[in-house]
C-alpha cells in the first residue's frame, strides 16, 4: 500500500485485506465468473457500499481521492473484485439522489446496502398513479447478483416529433425482489466480474424512489451539500473504472518482472539465445513502470479535482475526462508491452498475467474511457472559444 495513501475514512488500508483474500480466490472467480460469497462479504465490511452513501443514511460522504486509491489497492489482488467494489461505490452514490423517503427504503438496513445499476437509457417508464411502471432490459450489470438494490435508466414518453436533443430520463431505484437476472456474461476479460442482465417487466416504482437523470449529470443533488454528490458526473465517470485498470497494471508490473529476472538469470536476453535481448526487456521494464507511474498520477490530480465538488469548473470537467481516457491507454500500453515479451508460457490461461493482460484490455473499452469523445470535448474548449 501507498505510504501516501490518503487516510479519511481508513478505507484504503482496509482495501489490503480485500487484496489478499481477492487474489486467493481469483482464479475460482474467473471460473464461475462471478466473485465468490465471502469476497463480497468482505467488499461490504471493507466499506465500499457506504463510501458515498449520505450520513443521514449511515453513509461516510467520502472522499473520490481516498475511493481511487482504495480500488487500485484492491486491483493489485483481483481486478475483478476493485470493479464491482468501485459499482458498490458508485452506484450508491447515484442512488443519493433519490428522495429522502426513498433513500430511506433503500439503506433501511444500513450503509452497506448493495446497489448495482446503470445510467444507460435502454428502458421505458410509463406514468402511474403515484409514481411509474418500468420496463426494459440491462446488460453489463456487473455484481448483480449478489445485489440488493439496483438503479436503472428509463426514457419518458413523450412526443418524439417536436423532441430536441434527448428525451427526458428517470433514474428508478428497485430492490432485488422487483427484478430478474439473466446469465449472459461471457467476457474475455473481467470474468469474474459477473456482468450478466438485469430484467424488469412493468413493475410499478413509487415517486420517492425515482430522480431526474439530468440531475446527476449537472451535480444537483436534491437536498445534499456534500462534495462528493455535487460534482457532475462527467467529472468522475471514468474514476470508477480507471483505477482498477492502474491497480492491475501493477501487478502485471510485479508479475512480469519477477517472471523476467527468472528467465534472465537462467541465461535469457544473452547474446545468440533465442527471444529477446537483455536491452528489450531492459527497455520494456523501464517504459512500463514510467506508464503506469504516469497513470496513477493522473487519476490522483483527477481525484482530488472531483472532490472540490460543485466547485468543479467546466475545465477541469473536461481535463478529468483527458485524464481518465489517457491514463487507461498509458496502463494498456504498458500491459500489452510486457505481455508480447512473456513468451508462450505468459498465454497460458492458468497464468495471471493472462488475466490481467485480460482484463486491462476488457476496461479500457467501458465508454467513460473513451479518449475521442474526451478530446473532443477538451479540444472544444481551446479552439472554439
Amino acid at each position: 500500500m501507498d505510504r501516501n495513501a490518503p487516510q479519511g475514512t481508513g478505507l484504503v488500508a482496509r482495501s489490503a485485506k480485500l487484496a489478499e483474500l481477492a487474489h486467493s480466490r481469483a482464479q475460482a472467480a474467473e471460473e464461475r465468473r462471478r466473485l465468490t460469497p465471502d469476497v463480497v462479504g468482505l467488499m461490504l465490511e471493507t466499506g465500499f457500499a457506504r463510501h458515498f452513501v449520505p450520513a443521514a443514511q449511515g453513509g461516510n460522504e467520502g472522499t473520490f481521492e481516498e475511493f481511487n486509491a482504495a480500488v487500485a489497492t484492491v486491483a493489485e489482488g483481483c481486478p475483478a473484485t476493485a470493479w464491482c467494489a468501485s459499482v458498490a461505490s458508485s452506484l450508491a452514490r447515484m442512488a443519493a439522489f433519490l428522495p429522502s423517503e426513498g433513500r430511506d427504503e433503500v439503506w433501511a438496513k444500513g450503509g452497506d446496502t448493495f446497489v448495482v445499476g446503470s445510467l444507460s437509457p435502454v428502458g421505458r417508464a410509463t406514468p402511474a398513479p403515484g409514481g411509474w411502471r418500468v420496463t426494459g432490459s440491462w446488460a453489463y450489470i456487473s455484481g448483480v447478483d449478489y445485489c440488493d438494490w439496483a438503479v436503472v435508466c428509463a426514457v419518458l414518453p413523450g412526443d418524439e416529433a417536436e423532441r430536441q436533443g434527448p428525451p427526458p430520463a428517470k433514474l428508478f431505484a428497485l430492490p432485488r425482489a422487483d427484478f430478474t437476472v439473466q446469465d449472459t456474461w461471457h467476457g474475455s476479460g473481467m470474468r469474474a466480474t459477473g456482468s450478466n442482465t438485469l430484467v424488469v417487466d412493468g413493475q410499478f416504482v413509487p415517486e420517492a424512489r425515482s430522480v431526474d437523470r439530468q440531475r446527476l449529470f449537472d451535480g444537483r443533488p436534491l437536498d445534499s451539500a456534500a462534495d462528493c454528490h455535487s460534482v457532475p458526473i462527467q467529472a468522475v465517470n471514468g474514476l470508477s473504472c480507471a483505477p482498477a485498470a492502474v491497480g492491475a497494471g501493477r501487478a502485471a508490473l510485479r508479475l512480469w518482472t519477477e517472471t523476467t529476472a527468472q528467465r534472465l538469470a537462467r541465461g535469457g536476453g544473452r547474446p545468440g539465445v533465442p527471444g529477446p535481448s537483455r536491452g528489450t526487456y531492459d527497455a520494456v521494464l523501464t517504459r512500463a513502470a514510467g506508464e503506469l507511474d504516469a497513470a496513477a498520477l493522473l487519476l490522483e490530480r483527477a481525484a482530488r479535482l472531483a472532490d472540490g465538488g460543485s466547485r468543479v469548473t467546466e475545465g477541469e470537467v473536461a481535463q478529468n475526462m483527458r485524464d481518465y481516457a489517457l491514463a487507461t491507454e498509458l496502463v494498456t500500453n504498458a500491459v500489452n508491452r510486457m505481455f508480447a515479451t512473456a513468451g508462450t508460457s505468459g498465454h497460458t490461461t492458468g497464468n495471471p498475467l493472462q488475466r490481467l493482460w485480460s482484463d486491462v484490455n476488457s476496461i479500457a473499452t467501458h465508454i467513460a474511457l473513451a479518449f475521442d469523445p474526451a478530446a473532443t470535448l477538451f479540444a472544444s474548449q481551446r479552439f472554439d472559444r
